[in-house]
């Protein structure tokens, strides 16, 4: 299915309906006074979480949003018609960002869950206001207000417990396979895995988590080298991340230089994102000889200086991989257990987590930003025709295909 991770678009509310002056008329009833009635309210724009819905794509093609205009009052007293309101359906997990000024606007997170980003103009007042003893007659009638009118950045971001970290070809998308239903590509050559990809994970009956994999990262990544760091933003809302290294990689490369090169480029991209609780998995063990594995895997940990949690799996074989599983639903049980009964740890995770969102937004905004510069370079210096699109089809905004 085709999806974009971000859209921005044009909202405008209905505006409100006119008042009108009118004066009651009717045989054999004298001096009838004003019964001009009130104009309708406009209708507002509210954007939606819905489970049914996986991608943004329909705001790329159409980016403008009008509701619809209240009708005016009429005589009688009889209030104008308001508007009908228009909702927006998005995937759970999207933020709606003020484009002018930053704020954040909502962030759905549960299906069903509602945010209003435009209201809708309210109704102009008939001359029925303004009577009074002193103006038995009032020719007096307001317009209705303008509705609001802005534009809304549109951003997703998957909703996983874990996230899936490493080089390309380290296995990540072999060891998502092993554990959940999730079947995403699986090829012996770099950057199989060209979109993120969910998976549900059951550790026990009624016990189960989400676990996100994201195209795999190379050095240079906060550069722009391979697919950049366009899909980093993806790990925003996990709670641990899973550093997959390849302890024998197919290139000839040293795992413990990959491994740093990995951990290098997140903390380039959000300080904050790199202080998750990082757990280290030394992938492909089955292709050692056993009476090497476990010094290399020691020399592996020596090397990296790790003091965290290890893991030695194998997603082909699936080896070792329950292991991992029970330890991070364990892990993850605790984090909201704590949030649940302690107020004080819940609301620093609440900052820790919109910090989280800031840098990564901030990030996701430059990285365009330097696409865009990028693009329009090579225009000036001949490489790209100037009737040729970019890569995205789309002003250099990063499209990327989602399989949920």
């Amino acid at each position: 299915m085709r999806f974009v991770d971000e859209a921005v678009i044009t909202v405008e509310a209905g505006d409100g309906g006119n008042g009108v002056a009118s004066f009651r008329r009717e045989k054999f009833v004298p001096f009838g006074g004003p019964d001009g009635g009130d104009g309708g309210r406009g209708g507002s724009i509210y954007v939606e979480a819905n489970d049914d819905t996986s991608t943004l794509v329909d705001y790329r093609f159409t980016r403008r949003y009008r509701a619809e205009r209240a009708k005016n009052g009429r005589g009688a007293n009889c209030a104008g018609r308001g508007g009908e309101d228009t909702i927006l359906l998005v995937p759970v997990g999207t933020t709606i960002v003020d484009v002018e000024s930053g704020d954040i606007i909502g962030d759905l997170v549960e299906d069903g869950q509602r945010v209003l980003v435009a209201k809708g103009g309210d109704g102009g007042l008939g001359n029925t206001h303004f009577k009074s003893s002193t103006n038995r007659s009032p020719r007096k009638c307001t317009h209705g207000q303008k509705g609001e009118f802005r534009e809304v950045r549109l951003e997703l971001k998957v909703l996983a417990d874990v996230g899936l970290l490493g080089m390309p070809n380290a296995g990540k998308s072999t060891f998502i396979r092993a554990v959940s239903a999730a079947k995403p590509k699986v090829a012996d050559y770099p950057f199989t895995t060209m979109v993120p990809n969910l998976g549900v994970v059951d550790a026990d009956r009624y016990r189960s988590f989400v676990m996100a994999d994201i195209p795999g990262l190379i050095e240079g990544a906060s550069e722009g080298a391979g697919l950049g760091i366009r899909f980093l933003k993806h790990l925003a809302r996990t709670r641990i991340l899973l550093h997959i290294v390849d302890v024998q990689p197919i290139d000839g490369s040293d795992p413990v230089y990959n491994a740093k090169a990995i951990l290098k480029e997140l903390e380039k991209f959000s300080p904050t994102l790199s202080k998750l609780q990082v757990v280290l998995v030394l992938n492909k063990v089955d292709q050692l000889a056993e009476e090497t594995r476990e010094e290399w895997c020691n020399h592996i940990i020596e090397e990296l200086q790790w003091e965290g949690p290890v893991f030695k799996t194998s997603g082909l074989t699936a080896e070792g991989t329950k292991d991992v599983v029970y330890y991070l639903m364990d892990q993850i049980d605790e984090q909201r257990e704590r949030e649940t009964e302690d107020p004080e740890y819940a609301a620093e995770m609440k900052a820790f987590r919109d910090q989280l969102e800031a840098e990564t937004r901030e990030q996701t905004i430059a990285a365009k930003e330097a696409y865009r510069e990028m693009r329009r370079q090579q225009r000036l210096a001949g490489i790209l025709g100037d009737d040729e699109d970019d890569e995205d089809g789309d002003d250099g905004d990063v499209e990327v295909y989602y399989v949920r």
